[in-house]
């Protein structure tokens, strides 16, 4: 959790002065961040489930003109906030409704991170460090892998860490504007993604304030006013909310708590924030990771830089007794303090960037620790976290930069350091290596598949093993195969000799004690690897989306037909986006129960039990009933349902396009 806190005999006078100029700093984040995160705006198109289905919240809100109850297919849907589907709708009336106005918030949320990171890492540890901060943000595989779909995580990290700094930066300078930053950014948090907001910050900050005996300056939090503020922002969507959604039905189903009460205020409090941290949530759609999974996993999602974790580990233990000398405001002025910092030109400001620096440090891992242990008791998702992995990459950021610095530095009189950049080289020895390892592995998967043709769509060479239900984001990486890096040369390739060349350069940047290079030869190596990852990733575009399906459905079809899907509207969102405007708005009709049971799994399901749902739900005998009568019918089946659907309607079904184990079906032949 501390990071490089430098006790004051440990601390000499003199350290590298030269840096890069903050617009050099920037051009490179730039750089960087077109890179890595620009390109998501423009492929792979919508994505089913999650991604497309939020994508329509906001193309609905646009349409209808109601930004207080959000809708999916013309069904009310009351489990998220809005904020994010506010900015979608913003961009769609500029932009257009695509892929770009809909990922743009995600990307600009990152753009954000970056500026936090930097700006605040660059005020507690330095240059060096600020500039660190923002490319581990940038090159880091969990914030990169989980900004290619349109959720809430980037923008609510984004709030969460502002009013963070809001908050400490205002203690630091008892300005009142800062705290008022802060509940403000606590507001638009809460409207990302829920109560969690405050949640977070006041675990954070009430242990701190009680470390730093700063709780007796609780008239500065504004604790009056501020929540005012907060409840100015946030209060109003949620009333206006429960009043346009009161109680007016509810699920059907074996749940013992639903009682009478299934308005949008137990709905959304209760069942979505409560129950789903207790895992008593209905329905019951989510997964939750082992615990040594959902443990190792964070190795993953912060690489290569978790690399350096055993780095910070070391530096917490061997400065551990410098963690409370400079946490309080009386600590670390004694007279030897003072003697030892004669020659500086401001022993004043001195101490108090060094308070800020450990105050920073026990802040971001309060607040880091706390959001990891409690999704290890909640039901989570893979990228659950997320709000986490800036602080943390922030405090990595600035233990690297310290340790190198302080060697450079300590050098010249030969004194020894606290930590030596041993453990730097020794980071570095395992990312080389899992360089070479990584690169062999790309390099044997396109030798076994030298022989395949390019099969056009990924999804023919890949396996359907349904890993945990595909409830996890992550189940579909279990269906590669040796094979399928037929379509996988091109960003194979790239990624080897990225990870290949960063691994040889970085190793010899460091062995030379060049340690600035060595550092950002990570950095690029990583960015390559994540332009190549994002390339394989437009690949598996056939079995993420159905838009193809929805080009074939507006090219061969007319806007009086309908189209059908066989199970849950989230299996082919992307083509509900799509095929919106060309069906001039009307809801698609799935088959399954409407308020019932038997649609436990269904995101529509409470907002199905209201009176004035669309007549959009049918069943089994309806279906077959309607079929090949009146205009033309498009029917899209996942391929658990193939067979039943083909047993059904057998003898009255056209198949028109397969994509990896989801098909396309129409009642008559298809010119």
């Amino acid at each position: 959790m501390a990071v490089s806190v430098t006790t004051a005999r440990e601390t000499t006078l003199a350290r590298p002065r030269r840096a890069p100029s903050v617009t050099a700093v920037w051009l490179l984040f730039l750089a960087v961040f077109a890179a890595v995160q620009f390109a998501s705006l423009f492929s792979p198109p919508l994505l089913d489930d999650a991604d497309a289905a939020h994508a329509e919240t906001a193309q609905r809100m646009v349409e209808t003109g109601n930004w207080v109850t959000p809708k999916i297919d013309g069904i009310r849907y009351l489990e998220k906030p809005p904020l994010p589907d506010w900015f979608a709708a913003i961009d769609y009336k500029i932009f257009g409704e695509n892929v770009f106005s809909a990922h743009l918030p995600n990307a600009l949320a990152m753009l954000g991170l970056v500026w936090l990171a930097w700006l605040w890492t660059r005020r507690a540890w330095g240059d060096r460090a600020g500039l660190y901060a923002g490319l581990f943000v940038l090159t880091a595989i969990g914030p990169f892998l989980f900004t290619r779909f349109m959720i809430p995580e980037a923008m609510l990290s984004f709030f969460l860490l502002l009013s963070l700094y809001c908050f400490l930066s205002g203690l630091e300078s008892s300005r009142p504007s800062r705290f008022y930053c802060m509940w403000a950014a606590l507001a638009l948090a809460t409207l990302a993604k829920g109560l969690m907001a405050p949640i977070f910050l006041i675990a954070a900050g009430v242990p701190f304030l009680l470390l730093t005996g700063q709780w007796r300056r609780w008239r500065n939090l504004k604790l009056f006013s501020g929540p005012l503020l907060y409840l100015a922002i946030a209060a109003p969507w949620h009333i206006l909310c429960a009043l346009a959604n009161p109680d007016q039905g509810h699920p059907v189903g074996n749940h013992p708590t639903i009682g009478n009460v299934h308005g949008f205020l137990y709905f959304y409090f209760i069942n979505e924030q409560v129950d789903r941290f207790f895992g008593t949530r209905y329905p019951v759609d989510y997964n939750k990771l082992p615990g040594p999974l959902y443990w190792s996993l964070h190795l993953v999602w912060l690489y290569p830089w978790s690399l350096f974790l055993p780095v910070l580990a070391v530096v917490a233990w061997k400065t551990r007794h410098g963690w409370m000398q400079h946490l309080r405001r009386d600590a670390g002025q004694t007279v030897d303090f003072y003697l030892d910092n004669a020659a500086r030109e401001d022993v004043a400001t001195y101490i108090k960037n060094l308070k800020f620096r450990v105050r920073s440090a026990w802040l971001l891992g309060l607040f880091a620790a706390f959001i990891i242990v409690f999704f290890s008791i909640s039901t989570n998702q893979e990228y659950y976290t997320f709000e986490a992995w800036t602080p943390i990459l922030m405090l990595i950021a600035g233990m690297i930069a310290g340790v190198e610095e302080e060697n450079a530095a300590r050098g010249a009189d030969d004194r020894p350091c606290p930590v030596s950049t041993k453990w730097l080289s020794g980071a570095q020895a395992v990312f080389a290596a899992i360089g070479v390892l990584s690169a062999c592995a790309l390099g044997w998967g396109l030798w076994v598949s030298r022989n395949v043709a390019h099969p056009g769509q990924i999804g023919d060479l890949l396996a359907h093993r349904d890993v945990a239900g595909y409830t996890l984001s992550m189940s579909h990486i279990f269906d590669l195969t040796g094979r399928s890096f037929a379509a996988l040369r091109l960003p194979a390739s790239l990624a080897a000799i990225a990870l290949l060349a960063g691994a040889v350069v970085g190793w010899a940047m460091r062995r030379k004690g060049r340690h600035l290079g060595a550092t950002l030869s990570i950095v690029f190596s990583m960015g390559l690897f994540l332009v190549a990852a994002h390339i394989a990733f437009a690949e598996f575009a056939p079995m993420l989306t159905s838009k193809p399906m929805a080009d074939t459905i507006m090219a061969k079809g007319t806007p009086a037909d309908t189209f059908i899907i066989y199970g849950d509207q989230s299996d082919a969102s992307s083509v509900i986006f799509y095929t919106n405007k060309f069906f001039h708005e009307r809801p698609a009709d799935i088959v399954m129960p409407r308020c019932g049971q038997d649609s436990q799994g269904s995101t529509l399901l409470w907002g199905s039990c209201y009176p004035d749902a669309p007549d959009i739900f049918l069943n089994d005998a309806r279906l077959s009933q309607m079929w090949g009568t009146g205009n033309r019918k498009w029917l899209f089946a996942q391929g658990r349902y193939r067979a039943k659907v083909e047993h059904l309607l057998a003898g009255r079904l056209y198949p028109v396009e397969t994509l990896y184990d989801k098909t396309l079906y129409t009642d008559r032949p298809v010119k």
